[in-house]
């Protein structure tokens, strides 16, 4: 060559020597590059050249050690070409040498500015997600959030894929307690709580350093409208950790607090469900009793004494649980008339349907109508109450006691009411019962 260091001729002479045989090629670039190490272009294609050359090379071949080698030499001039690393990156993770492989990717990314480094994480994600330790492809991930923290969901799931749900649930705490956390999957603040929910209450024996409860209860103040899913995944949480009393004043305690029918039906669906799974459980545990009992009398001759205890006390709880569930399903109406008047305090109608419902116990019925008449606003009051007051009397009248009725009347008489009318009809209504009893003066003197 007339100048050795001139590009121009060299690449000129590659491009001749393009179908001479692989090791005249190598040699030529070597040559080339002996004059021009810093040299992209002759990097560039020599290196092209190389794989080409071990592509059908079985794995293991010294080929493939050979070629390494040259991107080793190719990378002390060219580091700074991200290119360059990406194609050495892409060989060594098809060959499967894991540790070579993983520092290799760890040099990349010391070496090439941080601008770059988005294109060495698209490949080091993926090949930490197969790697087959798992605690490596985790300080990957915990590495890579430190590049872009946006990207927490899918480390989330890559612990949930791998078992960790105890970090999976500690991370995902985090994200909700971040303020400005935007998910890059168009999920809501409401969505990534419901998950949270969901993960810790189908979990609750790999979640102990998180505290499950107060999260939940958390959720039920910040969203009011998925009480009763929330409810649910609380006694769900106590019902997995076999904690069935917990469980029973969970369901309780959401029976007394929620707002909506929908919420009511799916609570006390999952109540009923709960309390008749016990049940079934009992009698499966009565039958293998029996069973057991039964063997024992034949091979003994008489049954013994700790199996015909252990009998009765399967029974005895049996009867409770039955007694439990059938006094659950006798409350339901009364349940659901309480959530009704926790949504509007102010319904007559309600109320009225309330105190029937406490027909057949006269001091329900009577608590139920004081705290009737104490609660409707006459100004807000949706129904006439007029109507819930003359109901209050005819309950007395109905037992006979005139002297409380005439009082509750009375006191009727001095309600501000919105209109003239209901006045009136208390006035009416005390003067016909007056008459229902022939006390004619008396009725009289109302009118």
């Amino acid at each position: 060559l007339r100048n050795a260091y001139s590009l121009k001729y060299w690449w000129r002479y590659m491009e001749a020597k393009k179908r001479s045989p692989a090791r005249q090629r190598n040699l030529i670039a070597e040559r080339a590059l002996k004059y021009l190490p810093g040299c992209y272009k002759i990097w560039h294609a020599y290196l092209a050249d190389r794989r080409a050359q071990c592509k059908a090379k079985e794995p293991g071949h010294p080929a493939h050690a050979r070629l390494n080698a040259v991107y080793e030499r190719a990378l002390v001039y060219m580091h700074k070409m991200p290119r360059i690393w990406l194609d050495y990156l892409e060989i060594l993770a098809a060959q499967h040498a894991h540790t070579t492989t993983r520092r290799a990717f760890d040099r990349a990314l010391r070496a090439l500015p941080v601008t770059q480094h988005e294109r060495i994480w698209k490949l080091y994600l993926p090949y930490a997600k197969a790697s087959p330790v798992p605690e490596a492809a985790v300080r990957i991930y915990k590495r890579y959030l430190q590049f872009d923290s946006d990207a927490v969901e899918e480390y989330i799931d890559y612990l949930m894929q791998i078992g960790r749900v105890s970090e999976a649930a500690l991370k995902l705490a985090e994200v909700l307690n971040r303020e400005g956390f935007v998910s890059l999957r168009g999920k809501s603040r409401h969505k990534l709580w419901m998950e949270l929910c969901d993960l810790v209450t189908k979990h609750p024996d790999k979640v102990g350093s998180l505290r499950v409860e107060a999260i939940l209860r958390s959720g039920l103040k910040a969203f009011t409208d998925e009480a009763g899913h929330l409810w649910c995944a609380l006694a769900d949480y106590f019902i997995r950790q076999a904690l069935f009393e917990q469980a029973r004043d969970v369901y309780e305690e959401g029976l007394a607090s929620l707002l909506t029918v929908r919420d009511f039906s799916m609570v006390f669906d999952a109540y009923s469900q709960f309390e008749e799974s016990l049940i079934t459980a009992l009698i499966e545990r009565q039958a293998q009793q029996q069973a057991a009992a039964d063997l024992a009398a034949a091979e003994s001759g008489g049954a013994s004494a700790e199996a015909s205890k252990a009998a009765a006390a399967t029974t005895l709880e049996l009867d409770m649980r039955l007694e439990r569930l059938e006094r659950l399903m006798e409350r339901r109406p009364e349940l659901l008339s309480s959530v009704l008047l926790r949504q509007n305090p102010h319904s007559v109608h309600e109320w009225l349907k309330r105190a029937f419902l406490f027909e057949a116990s006269p001091a329900k019925a009577i608590q139920t109508y004081a705290a009737a008449v104490k609660t409707v606003d006459p100004r807000r009051a949706v129904g006439r109450p007029s109507s819930l007051w003359l109901g209050f009397a005819k309950f007395y009248e109905s037992h006979g006691d005139i002297k409380n009725a005439r009082a509750i009347l009375r006191k009727a008489t001095l309600v501000p009411y919105k209109s003239v009318d209901e006045l009136a009809s208390i006035w009416m209504g005390w003067s016909e019962m007056e008459l229902r009893h022939k006390k004619y003066p008396e009725a009289l003197a109302v009118l």
